[in-house]
């Protein structure tokens, strides 16, 4: 059913309704104030007789008739259309005339305030004077009775007509309100899902109920886009996933099925040459471990979604790396100076492959040969930013070959990594908001990696490249 054709039916029902419950409450109304016109009249016509009936109560005392009769001509033309009846002091009727109740009807006592009897509204007065006696006045109760029978009639006729009128009515002024609804209900329907939320424009109504709807539908449709838009990464990060995987894996795979097929070949290999073989599986093993490890935390960069963001301190999880590090390392010398309560809104786990990799990285090509690596880490803050600096005392890094040591499988000819830890590195901190740069390190041996990331309340506009698997990486660079 339509939501005019449903207004239209509601209406419908609920005017009559209130019609009548204003209707009794106007008969109420009526019935009363003429109730009270009925009583000022009894009272009115009561005082304006009472001289006349005390004349024929004293005419009648004294023995004149004719005078009598006369009075009562007089008090019966006074009197109206009222109903008579006057009672000299021993009770006699003496006078009556009108309409007035019967006469086997008993009266209360007079005492000038309108009382009810049998059919109708009456007045009764003490007349005093020398005769003595009662005059009472009387009006039928059928004259307020008809009265109020016209209004109740009037009320059940507008109550009848008021059904299918305020149906009508409010059906066409429904059908005029909702056509904006219809209008957004047809370009809802008309609209191509592959189009997606940027085919929907709808114009505003003025209706504000309609407007609302309509930024709510093109809100779902935009939510609708994204979700397809995220979807569609995911898909085509398992693609990427997989190319790299299959083409950085035969390498290492071809290597062990080598030495695999040498071990089978030679059972009597001399144990000096059968363990530099097994060696070299274990390295390999390793070596596709951690690209396995390094490939599956690219993809899950590619897709963290932005409610995986929390502020966290900065301070508390370089401090927990370092520790890390120095345990998994203990040739190195890790130093952290800085402190905590700098807070970052981030990706907790992402922030600390960031700064995993980079110690990592300082600790293993960070070092001349023969000596120890020697790692410092500094943190700092700078306007609306958070800088780390990760420094080592290695051999540092060419200016012409600091922009590719980010991009994917790049690595040196003695790195024993995957190629993938600086683009890791690079990956996140793009995800936060920040920037990652190289530079030489204080004193002009060794190298610098400054890391900026924007502190927690600072807004930052989230990256336009999110699958680093497959697209060439651009960084700016100081």
């Amino acid at each position: 059913m339509r939501l005019s054709t449903r207004l239209a039916l509601w209406v419908g029902l609920t005017v009559p309704l209130v019609v009548l419950a204003l209707g009794a409450l106007l008969v109420g109304l009526v019935g009363h104030d003429l109730r009270a016109q009925q009583n000022t009249r009894l009272r009115s016509v009561s005082a304006a007789l009472k001289p006349d009936v005390q004349n024929v109560l004293n005419a009648d005392l004294n023995g004149r008739p004719l005078v009598a009769r006369a009075r009562d001509r007089q008090v019966l033309s006074a009197a109206l259309d009222a109903g008579v009846v006057v009672r000299d002091g021993q009770g006699q009727v003496v006078l009556d005339g009108g309409p007035r109740p019967d006469a086997s009807v008993t009266l209360p006592q007079p005492s000038g305030k309108p009382v009810s009897v049998p059919g109708f509204r009456a007045v009764g007065v003490d007349v005093g004077g020398r005769a003595g006696g009662t005059l009472w006045v009387f009006s039928p109760d059928s004259s307020v009775s008809t009265q109020l029978a016209t209004v109740r009639t009037n009320v059940l006729l507008a109550a009848l007509l008021a059904a299918p009128l305020a149906g009508l009515l409010t059906l066409a002024l429904a059908r005029r309100a909702t056509r904006s609804l219809r209008t957004l209900s047809a370009r809802a329907a008309a609209l191509d899902p592959r189009a997606g939320a940027d085919a929907f424009r709808h114009p505003r109504s003025g209706v504000f109920e309609v407007d609302e709807l309509a930024g709510a539908l093109g809100t779902v449709l935009a939510r609708y886009d994204e979700q397809a838009a995220r979807t569609g990464e995911a898909l085509e990060t398992a693609r990427a996933f997989a190319s790299a995987a299959s083409h950085e894996l035969r390498t290492p795979l071809m290597s062990m099925q080598t030495n695999l097929d040498v071990l089978a070949a030679h059972p009597d290999l001399p144990a000096g040459e059968r363990g530099e073989v097994v060696t070299d599986l274990r390295v390999e093993h390793a070596r596709l471990l951690e690209l396995l490890t390094a490939l599956r935390t690219l993809a899950r960069g590619d897709l963290v979604e932005a409610d995986a963001f929390t502020e966290v301190d900065l301070g508390e999880i370089v401090d927990s790396c370092v520790a890390a590090v120095g345990r998994a390392r203990p040739e190195a010398s890790l130093r952290f100076s800085g402190g905590y309560g700098v807070r970052v809104r981030a990706w907790e786990p992402g922030l600390k492959i960031l700064v995993t990799n980079l110690l990592t990285n300082a600790t293993v090509h960070g070092h001349l040969p023969g000596r120890g690596a020697h790692v410092e880490v500094a943190m700092a803050v700078l306007g609306q930013e958070a800088v780390l600096t990760v420094d080592d005392w290695g051999p540092g890094i060419p200016p012409a070959r600091r922009a590719e040591v980010f991009e994917r499988f790049v690595r040196g000819a003695e790195s024993p990594g995957s190629g993938l830890g600086l683009t890791l590195v690079a990956q996140q901190a793009a995800l936060h908001g920040g920037t990652v740069t190289i530079s030489d390190a204080p004193g002009g041996t060794g190298t610098r990696f400054t890391v900026r990331l924007p502190l927690s309340g600072t807004p930052f506009a989230e990256p336009t490249q999110r699958n680093w698997l497959t697209q060439t990486l651009q960084l700016r660079h100081l």
